[in-house]
């Protein structure tokens, strides 16, 4: 079960840091993820983290948002810094254990200009 927090409503340049807290071993995880839906549009891939602290970007947000992970709090995050309006979303965290994924409950971003 993955529980994530820390959308919020914040202007266009400032950042913000989402959580996902993790229900079970962070270890059983092979690819930790974060993904969005923009209003109207369908969800796509943000960033991933997979075994080995290997990294992978959207374009769009490359260089401007971090992905990383601490096992001792069965969290990861997602630091998101110059934030535009484009970056608008529900925002989902996702688990992949190498058979089934698992999906939090969603955090509203809202970035005004």
């Amino acid at each position: 079960q993955l529980q994530a927090s820390g959308g919020g409503l914040v202007q266009a340049g400032e950042s913000l840091r989402l959580s996902c807290l993790v229900s079970g071993r962070m270890e059983d995880i092979r690819v930790m993820g974060w993904y969005r839906r923009p209003p109207g549009k369908h969800r796509d891939m943000v960033a991933t983290i997979a075994f080995g602290d290997r990294t992978q970007y959207a374009a769009s947000v490359k260089g401007r948002f971090t992905i990383s992970r601490d096992n001792a709090k069965n969290t990861y995050y997602l630091q998101m810094n110059s934030l535009s309006p484009e970056d608008t979303a529900v925002y989902y965290c996702n688990a992949w254990d190498g058979t089934n994924h698992v999906w939090g409950q969603g955090t509203q971003v809202t970035v005004s200009s």
